[in-house]
């Protein structure tokens, strides 16, 4: 059995806001075929533009060699391997970013093949389920300008999320910083009145997480801000600061008591360590594509255990993102919850419309996939749709060059 070729589609809503703070918006969507004929579909959350590169590319020498050709003409079933071949082979252009996130997707893709090979879900091959089914918290952010409107309609879809089932939630509140949302620009005075609404229209038996995506300039703000949100019982207090800023993410972590989680940006288990082994998180969140795929986010959750951490898979992408979650964490016994982006609380049609099938909620929990693979199907239509838009807004960028 032998990988024959390799399909990237490049996606973006139609006329997608370049203002919004949301990857939702595009996509990179893989098919791995075989010569037997069966295909693997995975995403990962980064530039579809670059990722297509990344991953079609010719090589032009021993360390810095094309994914496509690294994978084709190879078993498909001896996915760690795969997954080292494409690390080291590419390792010159890679080790970490853009190159990452490429093999995180075809790492999804190969998993979701095997299984369809197998007949079985692509959690056995992960190892042995620790539970029945996944508990997920719902993702929230709103499309709109001003803020009185986005704290009504957080508020409004915080409890509608409540109603449908949902134990837990994550609404963004990023009013300032250098991601602000939709060009928001509000003192963090308002952040916490805003919270303060949420916890009040919850109440106090709901989970509540709150991510600021990377706001804070420096950890005296955050820490001085933060000391006005512990009266509201948060999970998690997410991205909080820019990445590389370990110190600052130790000060935050160890000078107050809410939980930090961070890593939705990191790439392989070598980004995770310094914030895991520094004791600068409570939470590791690998987004499963941009990590470098399953086999890495297996490895990230195996060292955030050894040091007592949970891990929730961070996800902001189609139900090929929240299959592949499930699937993660049917197998992971430190993963109390995973990210759902629920379809029709989103703004985008590609979270809407992109697939026939996915794992679904069902009385707040999503039970563990039966059908092969990842247990997606790709609506071909919605597919073509999606492509146009990306063809069409790639030439209105060239042409305004």
């Amino acid at each position: 059995m032998k990988i024959t070729h390799v399909d990237c589609h490049v996606l973006t809503d139609p006329d997608p806001d370049l203002s919004a703070t949301s990857s939702a918006q595009d996509d990179i969507v893989v098919e791995i075929h075989t010569d037997n004929g069966f295909t693997g579909i995975g995403e990962a959350d980064v530039n579809p533009w670059i990722a297509r590169a990344c991953i079609t590319a010719p090589g032009s020498h021993s360390m810095g060699q094309s994914l496509t050709d690294l994978l084709v003409g190879e078993d498909p079933r001896e996915i760690e391997e795969l997954w080292d071949r494409l690390y080291v082979g590419s390792a010159m252009n890679g080790r970490r970013g853009a190159v990452i996130n490429a093999i995180g997707a075809l790492d999804i893709a190969l998993h979701d093949l095997l299984g369809k090979i197998n007949d079985v879900p692509a959690y056995t091959l992960l190892g042995t389920a620790v539970r029945d089914h996944v508990v997920p918290y719902a993702s929230l952010q709103p499309e709109t300008d001003n803020f009185d409107a986005y704290q009504e309609t957080l508020v409004r879809w915080a409890l509608d999320a409540q109603a449908r089932g949902f134990t837990a939630a994550k609404p963004s509140v990023t009013l300032d910083g250098p991601y602000a949302h939709r060009g928001l620009r509000e003192p963090w005075s308002r952040a916490t009145e805003l919270i303060g609404a949420l916890r009040a229209a919850l109440g106090d038996d709901f989970t509540l997480m709150i991510d600021v995506q990377y706001a804070f300039p420096d950890a005296d703000t955050c820490l001085d801000v933060m000391r006005d949100w512990r009266a509201f019982d948060l999970y998690f207090v997410e991205t909080p600061l820019a990445s590389d800023d370990i110190g600052g993410y130790y000060r935050v972590a160890t000078e107050q008591n809410i939980p930090i989680a961070a890593g939705e940006w990191l790439a392989t288990r070598f980004e995770f360590e310094p914030l895991i082994e520094r004791g600068c998180i409570s939470i590791a969140q690998p987004d499963i594509g941009r990590v470098g795929g399953l086999t890495e986010a297996r490895r990230v959750a195996r060292m955030a255990d050894r040091k007592g951490l949970r891990v929730i898979p961070h996800l902001w992408k189609t139900g090929i993102s929240v299959a592949a979650a499930t699937h993660f964490a049917a197998v992971t016994s430190n993963c109390p919850f995973v990210e759902y982006l629920p379809p029709d609380l989103s703004a985008s049609p590609l979270r809407q419309q992109l697939l026939t099938r996915e794992p679904q909620m069902i009385d707040g929990v999503i039970p563990l996939p039966t059908e092969p693979g990842l247990g997606v199907e790709l609506d071909r239509d919605s597919l073509r749709r999606f492509a146009d838009a990306a063809d069409q807004l790639l030439a209105r960028s060239a042409r305004r060059r």
